[in-house]
């Protein structure tokens, strides 16, 4: 579930740059088809399997919505004031976000391997973000940071009540909402090809968070948090292909140490569960 949470957000990057419109109109748009699409979605359930999961569950579910309503708007924000490989390069440090709040909230203490990856991600993350200073786009990178965050702190709280937050991702897009309404008042709807942000909000966007926000009820909030690095390979490639657009040098070696230190230390968490398991079967043969 949370695989395919992550390989559908990979498009919603290119969707939005396809629309080619200003930044609260993209917003509001994307926003109110995600509405619109989760409460169809939700009505549907209930009233087929009248099992559906809470639209909120809770003060938790309301917190959590929060911060996914508010890294919404950090997340278009970063995409309209930084270039798309600099935005998903660094979204890809949530999931050590996500491992630090866990210690911190949940007591659940890194491995010295998690830390140092994440010292190594950091590294790439600062290379990244001092290639932008005097250019113009460290106000974008740093919205960024403030979404991987934002994104991290809500895995995390979904992780400690295990709860299932699916629909409170979803209804988190009322905040986005509100923002951007008087805005697009006073300014006009300026969206030049409104079917590809309709796509992503009524498609893309319930698919992709409904999955993810699912995922920590069933796996720990650092490993929901890494199939997120499915958007940082992947929709680089879908913009290079569609735009022509080419990372500049630093996003790529920043990126790299990124993806390098993240898959290493997935392996080698793999493989070191995989011995405890074995060392675990020796001492107690079934």
């Amino acid at each position: 579930m949370t695989a395919v949470g992550g390989l559908t957000l990979t498009f919603d990057v290119p969707l939005i740059r396809l629309a080619d419109g200003d930044h609260w109109s993209i917003l509001l748009l994307r926003s109110s088809t995600t509405l619109i699409a989760t409460l169809l979605i939700w009505l549907a359930w209930r009233g087929l399997r009248g099992n559906a999961p809470s639209l909120i569950p809770g003060k938790a579910g309301l917190i959590v919505a929060a911060l996914y309503g508010l890294s919404s708007i950090t997340f278009m924000t970063s995409v309209y004031h930084t270039s798309t490989a600099n935005v998903v390069f660094i979204l890809a440090f949530n999931s050590m976000f996500a491992a630090l709040l866990s210690w911190l909230l949940l007591g659940e203490r890194p491995a010295v391997s998690t830390l140092i990856t994440m010292a190594v991600m950091a590294g790439g993350v600062f290379i990244i973000v001092s290639a932008s200073m005097g250019s113009g786009h460290l106000f974008g990178d740093l919205m960024a940071v403030v979404t991987a965050m934002l994104i991290a702190s809500a895995i995390t709280i979904s992780r400690s009540t295990g709860r299932d937050m699916g629909f409170a991702a979803l209804v988190a897009v009322l905040i986005p909402l509100a923002v951007a309404a008087p805005m697009v008042a006073t300014t006009g709807l300026s969206v030049a090809a409104p079917w590809w942000i309709i796509l992503n909000g009524a498609v893309v966007m319930p698919v992709a968070f409904f999955c993810l926000a699912t995922g920590p009820k069933y796996l720990s909030g650092p490993e929901v948090a890494m199939f997120y690095l499915l958007e940082t390979v992947l929709a680089p490639i879908w913009v290079w292909m569609i735009f022509a657009e080419v990372p500049a040098s630093p996003t790529l070696a920043g990126g790299a140490i990124l993806i390098v230190a993240l898959v290493a230390h997935s392996l080698w968490q793999l493989n070191h569960g995989r011995r405890r398991k074995a060392a675990g079967a020796l001492r107690h043969p079934a």
